[in-house]
């Protein structure tokens, strides 16, 4: 609404951070006494400050302080399964941290209403946990960084935020070379959403290994990381003049959208039709047959973001050029019985 957009605020620690020249999280370390900050940029921003007539939100300032932290957690993914993966992760190390978390979800891959966010601040919490897409979300990180909040980003990469995920390139390339040393010369790939960073990372990855061995029938086909994308996906490349003998989808939900294609059409999986996924989420065992997929430690990748947002929410973080921290962990394959050499 025009009212909304066009209503008046007072200075945010934004405007302060602006006209100082420095991030807000160095105006929040400042406001809350904390060392690490040189001295001259210390008085420098406790003097805009004083010109801006800007007033720290004292609830919010406590938080950093107290036993308990609380975390905003939102979230907007349309696989079900690598959701509760990661909040289960989330869960688990905020029962070790004290930490009260307040989850929010958007819909459908959409980000929650500036509405829904701000109700989720005024629940005077301390930081944010991003899962993905969101922390690729410029809506989202500008509210955020309005309200001066430390931020963590899962399986994304953003400015002034903790970021924790895997090598997608690199997970991509494996899995795709996997494939080609079963001896499968077409090869499909179904991409994921996009607008993420790890979809264009997974594809590249892919790509590399393709380029690498040459002489490879390939076909890309757009999906969305939903089953129902990967059901369309699914049909599209069984329906080609010429269809793979493999299919790589970016993401477990589309892979097991793929084996339900493969069986409504009578093909046997593997024999007539290998299928490999990523993300090793619970759709990769609950299915006939299980598949063979990229291991990412989605729990894990969770319990670390969390840690590292609780170390930045107190400080302990240090500042540097992009994100504070970037955390790579490891990935694998897992081999199951979806994957086989193609027929002679």
């Amino acid at each position: 609404m025009t009212r909304s957009r066009n209503r008046p605020r007072g200075v945010t620690i934004i405007d302060v951070a602006k006209t100082a020249g420095v991030s807000p999280m160095t105006v929040s370390r400042v406001i809350n006494g904390d060392p690490g900050v040189r001295d001259e940029v210390r008085a420098h921003v406790r003097q805009v400050i004083g010109e801006l007539n800007y007033t720290p939100n004292m609830m919010a300032r406590s938080l950093v302080t107290s036993r308990e932290i609380r975390i905003g957690v939102i979230y907007s993914n349309p696989s079900a399964a690598f959701m509760s993966e990661l909040l289960v992760g989330v869960f688990e190390e905020a029962s070790t941290r004290a930490a009260q978390l307040f989850l929010l979800k958007g819909e459908n891959g959409r980000p929650p209403t500036r509405a829904a966010i701000d109700g989720l601040i005024a629940q005077r919490i301390a930081g944010v946990l991003l899962a993905p897409p969101l922390g690729e979300s410029a809506v989202v990180r500008e509210i955020l960084r309005e309200a001066g909040l430390p931020v963590a980003v899962v399986g994304g990469a953003a400015p002034d935020a903790v970021c924790v995920g895997i090598d997608n390139a690199r997970a991509a390339y494996d899995m795709t070379r996997h494939l080609i040393g079963l001896g499968h010369k077409r090869i499909g790939f179904v991409l994921g959403n996009p607008d993420q960073s790890a979809s264009q990372a997974r594809l590249s990855g892919f790509r590399a290994a393709i380029e690498e061995e040459g002489g490879l029938d390939t076909q890309v086909v757009q999906g969305d990381y939903s089953y129902a994308s990967g059901l369309v996906a699914g049909e599209a490349l069984l329906d080609s003049d010429t269809p793979p003998t493999a299919i790589f989808a970016s993401n477990d939900d589309m892979a097991a959208a793929i084996v339900s294609v493969a069986h409504r059409r009578h093909l046997d999986v593997p024999g007539d039709l290998t299928v490999a996924g990523f993300d090793d989420s619970t759709a990769a065992t609950t299915l006939w047959p299980p598949l063979t997929t990229v291991h990412q430690p989605v729990r894990a990748l969770a319990e670390a973001a969390l840690q590292m947002l609780i170390q930045e929410i107190r400080g302990g973080v240090p500042k540097v050029t992009g994100c504070p921290r970037v955390t790579l962990l490891e990935h694998h394959l897992v081999e199951r019985d979806s994957t086989a050499p193609p027929r002679s």
